[in-house]
């Protein structure tokens, strides 16, 4: 490497080590807001906290109910595709519903909390890490109802199943990563909470989630394997349907990602910080 590498290698080590840092001597402050939050959001409610769990278990059902009922799409149970087409949609959908939830948050995480980010000494990383652990918590439910669904469909579980922590971290650092960028945007450009939702509403139809690659146009293929989204699908798709790596571009593109997301979200992040209470 020449030296100039060598000081941008050192410039994402130093950042990487400093957020682990900070998340580290704040976690308990971390978990204590992402369980207010979570608490919150459904306080005075009859359900109470019970609709975080429901409320995605409902839209899977949904998704489920259209794609594999109304328009009977026949896809798996054969040598190359062996698990049935419910498990292929919930092997994607489920991490993807903790994505778009976490990406829609972190949009107004910094100006929900002005009051919070006026305090010179309070730690604002914080901010978009207690949202993206309060996704986390739909995502857990909803994975459990996908091993129980497989089990009782086949009796057991893939091998790869094992690979599952290494994908929850991958994951929560890339969403993290984005919850720093998206907080600081969203902080000076309102309409990015609607943009984002927007994004959420039409990002499930541009993944290979209720489809195969194969079956998109060769026109518009370049769009699913451009979008880095897709990467992740492919590695969960990989641990719950196939049972094996058969992507393996992607268990190297999706860790890669979501490290250098985390990087360059947090020195955005960083390098903004210090204007935020200004414009809250």
């Amino acid at each position: 490497f020449n030296p100039p590498n060598m000081k941008i290698i050192a410039r994402n080590c130093s950042a990487f080590l400093e957020i682990a840092g900070i998340l580290r001597r704040y976690k308990e402050l971390t978990f204590t807001m992402a369980r207010r939050e979570v608490a919150d959001r459904y306080v005075g409610q009859a359900l109470g906290i019970a609709w975080a769990v429901a409320h995605p278990l409902f839209l899977i059902g949904i998704y489920i109910f259209i794609f594999a009922f109304v328009f009977k799409i026949k896809l798996g149970n054969t040598v190359d595709l062996p698990l049935d087409y419910t498990t292929y949609i919930l092997s994607g959908l489920v991490p993807w519903l903790a994505m778009q939830e976490s990406l829609v948050k972190s949009c107004t995480v910094i100006t929900s909390s002005s009051s919070l980010v006026k305090q010179v000494v309070f730690p604002l990383e914080v901010l978009p890490a207690k949202s993206v652990l309060a996704s986390l918590l739909p995502l857990v439910a909803s994975f459990a109802l996908l091993f129980i669904y497989v089990i009782a469909t086949t009796g057991g579980l893939w091998q790869t199943y094992a690979l599952l922590p290494l994908l929850f971290l991958c994951q929560v650092l890339l969403m993290l990563g984005l919850a720093f960028v998206l907080s600081t945007i969203g902080a000076y450009f309102r309409d990015l909470k609607d943009i984002m939702q927007l994004f959420a509403v039409l990002g499930i139809y541009l993944l290979p989630i209720f489809y195969l690659p194969t079956m998109v146009p060769k026109l518009f293929q370049p769009l699913i394997y451009a979008n880095p989204f897709s990467y992740m699908i492919w590695c969960y798709q990989d641990v719950i349907y196939f049972g094996k790596i058969t992507h393996p571009i992607a268990w190297v593109v999706f860790p890669l990602t979501s490290l250098a997301m985390l990087i360059s979200g947090y020195r955005v992040f960083r390098k903004l910080r210090g204007t935020l209470a200004g414009v809250v």
